[in-house]
């Protein structure tokens, strides 16, 4: 379709064709209009040129043996984590071996619903048995913020108490996260996390001295998140083959075509590579394919429900439960009322999908929010997406798991955090619609693979069963790739630029010869030989491989070298330089930091500050969802800095929104709130490198306000706001009400903490929990003494170093330690951090920055030029909070500047 909005943008359509031996020369690619006459064209597509992909090689036969039963494990603390079955299933017992009596690498390539997450856990216990000798460390990487915590969640419980192991999952916080890894046992982290901080591993003793790596759902590589999959496998290989530790790769994955590229590449030999068909399920799964023949999205989904009801009706009898996986939110609440509304049409009073009496059901509901839900529960359906509140997602999961309802409707994108699982699973369509292109994109097979695994429920059914209703033309195409195991391929030749700037940061990579060798650790190298077209390759000749990599390497580092994040001396050695080195260490990538350098100046205001930061390649991925412009246009017409005529649908302007809306405190609809939480988590990262291209700069005033932002992006609200907004139960009003207070106008949270306690109950006229609140606030909020000495000031003389001694002192009011700053505006839990910087306010000179964490007590060295002349200098020195407003302190002192020594005298300050 080809809306008038998008008329003047490039539209990519992808689709997939079956091609038929013997190859004809060429297919036909035609364009006709449903409006005009004679309104085509035609684009022939040659085959003379077309490799096509190796042949794969053949899966892995499921053997059939004896069922191995759990006192295989031969210790009785392991054995007792498997109380709830006698026998593990046929994949455990096949991998069983190689998983638990050796150390080799392993890939597991099973359906689903096959038991995999047991098969990483013999290799966890098999880790555990080594013994507390030297600390075994296992870290298990899980491609989805939502899997991880699952997992966590899960092993805490089995691992954690069951056999008193440190079970940690990683923050994002990198001095939190290095802590958690050196403590820790089993570690869990998304990819992304575990790539920021493996980067540094030369320096990161405790990422040499994992002993367990293991990455589920591995054949997510090929897909959104892959390229950072690939890049930290590719990496932990690279590390155990430099250093003396061994680091044992397990992977876990769907069931894949060309399994045995993926295992080779993790280092698996012949016998610990095991890919089994998609049809060996522990569980047998029994698949129906309809398609519906509507090209309208909305009126093909309306099209859908009948068949769904139809289908539990016929699938799900005897009251067995049914999921039911729709495309957005909104048709999950539509889907839901429409299946309570057919199932009261057939029943009459009471509904088939209810399995218990309502009055069994009524105190649940009454713990529910949302209207709608409560309805639709009454009636034995139940739904979940990501925007009901936690409470309301337990309670309706609660009564799905106890079998008290039959039917759950739930958001595609549930599919990989919940751990509910039923007789019947539906899916009702297969698009959806992607904000990013602005069009109706296919779930991922992965997606789908994911959504059939929930129809798996191992000790109560002998067999599962999944609908899926689909568009009819793609009917084809899932049994295709349904039925047989699907081919992963590597993205990673489209996000090279970060990945070889951080290994040249680390020092990794020091030439072009270097970087060419990093590539040939990846999957992408694997593979390029494999299906040459698809990579773009003309043939898969040594002399087309190596021309295709240099080529590779010389467009990303020349990139990167107009960008200015390394230098590139006699045309072969490669030096990081400060963007780079600013880019790699907050995780972000080179095309932002590039744009904060270009774009920043010491004139900048707040206004231009924020649309600096917005204008980060980070957001440029904000979805836009249909129908949401209009809103995001109300949105800027409410905010402190207007636009300049803007572009409602570019993400960009949508993350500036979004951002000054959270200083304004404004409200916003459930899918604004989920992308706004998006932008806030990446703005303190992004900030905190904006301030060191600022410092790099010398600017102090922007240094300053960027400080400022940071505190803004905290406690949600604008510096000039009252202080008092970031205490509890504070408003607007209250806050008015305390300046204007007679005796003594309160103005920060020391005035308030400071008067006498009978004039603050009269002022505040809050309740007890309200006040112990505030009281509780006012005892974390930092109370830090600072006193300073410039080092041996006798003796400066001009152009040298002047060294400032600053020793900080908290106020811990009796507390053992800091903790997480309170900001319930943020949407995780946050460190606090502070910089010190010294300026010289005159000149608006920045001359030293140092980044401190401070717990109790801290002495900091801080070391900046003297000026070229000698005489008398006046120096600030500023110590200034990422987190809260009004705990900022500033100083001004004065130096002696002596004349440069003489080339005879005789320093004798040595």
């Amino acid at each position: 379709m080809l809306k008038k909005q998008y008329i003047d943008e490039d539209h990519t359509l992808n689709f997939t064709v079956p091609i038929y031996e013997p190859l004809p020369p060429q297919y036909f690619i035609r364009v006709v209009s449903d409006r005009w006459l004679g309104s085509q064209s035609v684009l022939p597509v040659s085959f003379r040129h077309l490799i096509l992909p190796e042949k794969y090689p053949p899966p892995t036969e499921l053997l059939d043996l004896q069922a191995l039963p759990v006192t295989a494990l031969r210790n009785p603390s392991y054995e007792a984590l498997y109380q709830e079955f006698k026998h593990f299933n046929p994949v455990q017992t096949q991998v069983f071996t190689v998983l638990y009596n050796t150390d080799d690498n392993v890939l597991v390539a099973a359906p689903t619903g096959s038991g995999k997450t047991i098969c990483a856990e013999f290799a966890i216990l098999r880790n555990h048995q080594k013994g507390p000798d030297s600390v075994m460390r296992a870290v298990y990487i899980a491609p989805i913020e939502a899997l991880a915590k699952e997992r966590y969640r899960d092993w805490e419980r089995k691992f954690g108490r069951g056999l008193g192991m440190r079970v940690f999952e990683l923050t994002g916080e990198t001095a939190t996260d290095l802590k958690l890894l050196e403590k820790g046992q089993v570690i869990i982290s998304t990819p992304e996390k575990w790539d920021a901080l493996s980067r540094r591993w030369k320096q990161r003793k405790h990422v040499q001295q994992v002993s367990l790596f293991i990455i589920d759902e591995l054949h997510l590589i090929g897909g959104q998140g892959g390229p950072v999959l690939e890049v930290i496998v590719s990496r932990m290989r690279y590390i155990a083959s430099q250093i003396e530790n061994k680091i044992r790769i397990v992977a876990l994955s769907t069931s894949l075509a060309n399994a045995k590229d993926l295992g080779e590449w993790i280092g698996a030999t012949s016998h610990g590579l095991f890919n089994f068909p998609p049809g060996v399920r522990p569980v047998p799964l029994e698949i129906h394919i309809q398609g519906v023949d509507i090209s309208n999205f909305e009126a093909r989904m309306q099209a859908m429900t009948k068949p769904t009801y139809t289908a539990i009706m016929q699938h799900a009898k005897n009251g067995k439960p049914a999921l039911v996986f729709v495309p957005t939110r909104k048709h999950v609440r539509l889907t839901a009322v429409d299946l309570m509304t057919y199932s009261n049409a057939d029943s009459g009073e009471k509904s088939t999908f209810l399995l218990r009496s309502p009055e069994e059901l009524e105190p649940f509901i009454d713990k529910i929010k949302e209207e709608t839900l409560k309805a639709t529960l009454c009636h034995g359906v139940g739904y979940l997406h990501e925007g009901l509140t936690s409470m309301d997602q337990e309670v309706v999961s609660q009564l799905f798991e106890a079998g008290w309802i039959q039917v759950c409707v739930m958001s595609n994108e549930m599919c990989w955090g919940v751990p509910l699982s039923a007789h019947l699973v539906i899916v009702m369509g297969t698009q959806y619609y992607d904000g990013r292109e602005n069009a109706h994109t296919d779930y991922p097979v992965t997606d789908l693979l994911q959504m059939m695994g929930h129809a798996s429920r191992p000790l109560l059914d002998n067999s599962g069963k999944c609908v899926i209703l689909c568009h009819a033309p793609r009917k084809e195409y899932y049994k295709k790739f349904l039925y047989e195991a699907f081919p992963v391929e590597s993205h990673l030749h489209h996000f090279l630029h970060d990945n070889i700037n951080a290994e040249v940061v680390v020092g990794v990579i020091e030439n072009k010869q270097d970087a060419v060798d990093y590539l040939t650790w990846t999957f992408m190298y694997r593979r390029l030989t494999q299906n040459p077209n698809y990579y773009n390759l003309q043939g898969v000749s040594h002399r087309h491989l190596s021309d295709h990599l240099s080529e590779l390497v010389e467009n990303t580092l020349s990139d990167l070298e107009a960008s200015k994040c390394l230098a590139i001396e006699d045309d072969m050695d490669l030096s990081p330089l400060n963007l780079g080195m600013i880019a790699s260490y907050y995780y972000i990538s080179y095309t932002t930091i590039e744009r904060f350098s270009s774009s920043l100046t010491s004139k900048t205001k707040m206004k231009g500050l924020l649309e600096i930061l917005a204008s980060a390649s980070e957001y440029g991925q904000l979805p836009i969802r249909p129908g949401e412009e209009e809103t995001i246009r109300r949105l800027i017409n409410h905010q402190r800095f207007s636009f300049e005529n803007p572009k409602c649908t570019d993400p960009h302007v949508k993350a500036n929104v979004l951002l000054q809306a959270h200083f304004s405190r404004h409200p916003l609809g459930v899918n604004l709130a989920s992308d706004q939480r998006e932008v806030l988590l990446s703005a303190s990262r992004l900030l905190q490198a904006m301030v060191d291209v600022i410092s790099s700069n010398g600017w102090l005033s922007l240094a300053l306000l960027a400080m400022e932002v940071s505190q803004m992006v905290t406690q949600g609200m604008w510096e000039r706001d009252s202080m008092l907004l970031q205490l509890p139960h504070f408003t607007k009003e209250l806050a008015k009400k305390c300046h204007e207070n007679p005796g003594k106008s309160i103005e920060t949270v020391f005035d308030l903490a400071e008067m006498e306690d009978d004039e603050r109950l009269e002022l505040l006229q809050m309740s007890d929990a309200q006040l112990l609140d505030i009281a509780r606030f006012c005892n974390r909020f930092p109370n830090i003494d600072m006193t300073y000495e410039v080092l041996e000031s006798d003796h400066v003389r001009a152009a040298e170093d002047i060294t400032l001694q600053v020793t900080l002192e908290r106020d811990l009011e009796g507390r053992t330690e800091v903790g997480p700053v309170d900001a319930p505006r943020y949407p995780k839990a946050k460190e606090e951090g502070w910089w010190l910087v010294v300026g010289d306010t005159k000149s608006n000179q920045l001359l030293g920055i140092k980044r401190v964490s401070l717990q109790r007590k801290s002495k900091v060295k801080l070391e900046f030029a003297a000026p070229p002349e000698a005489g008398r200098k006046s120096y600030t020195l500023y110590f200034m909070c990422d987190s809260y407003l009004g705990c900022d302190q500033e100083y001004s002192f004065t130096v002696d500047v002596k004349e440069a020594a003489g080339p005879d005298e005789d320093s004798g300050r040595e």
